[in-house]
């Protein structure tokens, strides 16, 4: 996933928690801010150190990094999203992980419909 596709200031992120509406699983919480004037989604992760060692954190960002790049055509471009991922995400297989992010991404109403889309 490109660099223009991550948040990666500190005040970027502050201003998805300051504003935000958020949905969450056993395994990521996900925060969204809507952003009318964006060409794509931006993505913002923190894998927290009860996750487990660095490279275990690591690993889970690279499977969401991934999973997200799967999901791109699926997404709302207007918007800022920031996955935190919880302890019970360590160690989870890459199709697990793409499975629960869909998941949330499905309660924050984030995800273009097929079925709407192709009836058009």
């Amino acid at each position: 996933m490109r660099k223009t596709f991550r948040i990666k200031k500190p005040a970027e992120f502050q201003n998805v928690f300051d504003h935000h509406q958020s949905v969450a699983n056993k395994y990521f919480v996900l925060y969204r801010l809507k952003k009318q004037n964006q060409k794509h989604f931006r993505l913002g992760l923190s894998v927290g150190k009860k996750v487990g060692k660095a490279h275990d954190r690591v690993f889970v960002k690279r499977r969401i990094r991934q999973a997200f790049l799967e999901l791109k055509p699926k997404l709302d471009s207007h918007v800022d999203i920031l996955v935190i991922a919880r302890p019970a995400a360590a160690h989870q297989s890459q199709a697990f992980i793409k499975k629960q992010l869909e998941h949330v991404l499905k309660l924050a109403k984030l995800l273009k419909d097929e079925n709407h889309d192709s009836n058009q």
